[in-house]
């Protein structure tokens, strides 16, 4: 009876992990979300003593695998680590996407953040974000801007950039981030918003020129390097970023633990300089706090697209 009574004691969360947690990354591997999820997956799983992996799951710009973690068990045993296309961007994209980013999901933690950065080719004649815009002003359908497709977050900081100082360009949608960064590079398009991991060793290179950061601060890696604030653009920051999340309903002390284990991971010194290097900044907030981000966002990418009327297609 004694023995029976100690055991009812012990906290439900007690027994959790008792299997492998499943990393659900809604894109293919290689990339900075799938680099994240990895990082997060090694130290999770020596915090919480059970096997932690990383199934890409890719298709339909995010939606695939952010549906599928939409439908598992919220247990525990299922997380989606995206950026914030599938969070926030995605719904507004896609008609008909198959859950509600507002209500499916319980949200854990943002991981990491970083900027983009306005780019152009290493021989561009525009040096300053002025001369971009008086280009724009000039011949606004000769200026080209690169993205990694239609609405994706290159895209619509381009768009935010030209609503921000009363201009336009010409858009040029790739079939991924790679594509066009190879087009910038040989000079076949005028500039990019671009995240600033993706391209941090072409402007180290002297291969692209940086104008701008897309923050709200400057950055370490380029510490001469203005804010669009800084060089007259105003309210036009953009920041990728990296979340974690649980189908809706997770039981309190599960949460408790995981978001304990994701702090455990995001503090880890060989994570934080893997992260840094590449220039992200570590954010590693309460569920509540990315709830909160979460809501902010979704609204302010909502108005964007739809001010603009852009689609995936």
């Amino acid at each position: 009876m004694g023995a029976a009574l100690a055991c009812l004691s012990v906290p439900a969360w007690a027994a959790f992990p008792d299997k492998t947690i499943t990393m659900v990354v809604p894109f293919p591997p290689g990339g900075s979300t799938d680099m994240v999820a990895r990082l997060l997956a090694t130290k999770m799983g020596e915090k919480l003593g059970q096997s932690v992996i990383v199934d890409n799951k890719a298709g339909a710009t995010g939606s695939i695998g952010a549906t599928f973690v939409k439908r598992a068990p919220a247990d525990g045993y299922t997380l989606l680590v995206a950026s914030l296309g599938p969070y926030v961007i995605v719904p507004h994209l896609i008609k008909g996407v198959s859950y509600d980013a507002t209500r499916d999901f319980d949200y854990l933690t943002v991981a990491a953040q970083s900027p983009n950065v306005l780019v152009v080719p290493a021989n561009s004649p525009f040096k300053t974000v002025a001369d971009l815009i008086a280009a724009q002003r000039k011949t606004p359908e000769r200026v080209t801007f690169a993205s990694s497709g239609n609405g994706s977050s290159d895209h619509l900081s381009a768009v935010l950039f030209w609503q921000q100082t009363g201009t336009s360009g010409l858009h040029v949608p790739y079939k991924g981030g790679g594509p066009a960064i190879t087009d910038l590079l040989g000079g076949n398009v005028d500039a990019s918003f671009q995240n600033i991991n993706n391209v941090i060793s072409h402007i180290k290179a002297d291969k692209l020129r940086v104008l701008a950061v897309a923050g709200d601060k400057r950055v370490a890696l380029l510490p001469q390097t203005p804010t669009l604030s800084e060089s007259g653009v105003k309210d036009a920051e953009v920041y990728s970023w990296q979340g974690v999340a649980a189908p809706k309903g997770l039981p309190a002390d599960v949460k408790k633990r995981l978001h304990e284990a994701l702090v455990f991971a995001l503090a880890d010194p060989q994570v934080k300089t893997r992260l840094t290097d590449i220039g992200f900044d570590i954010v590693a907030n309460t569920p509540e706090q990315f709830t909160a981000f979460q809501a902010r966002e979704f609204a302010r990418w909502k108005k964007v697209i739809d001010e603009r009327k852009i689609t995936a297609d």
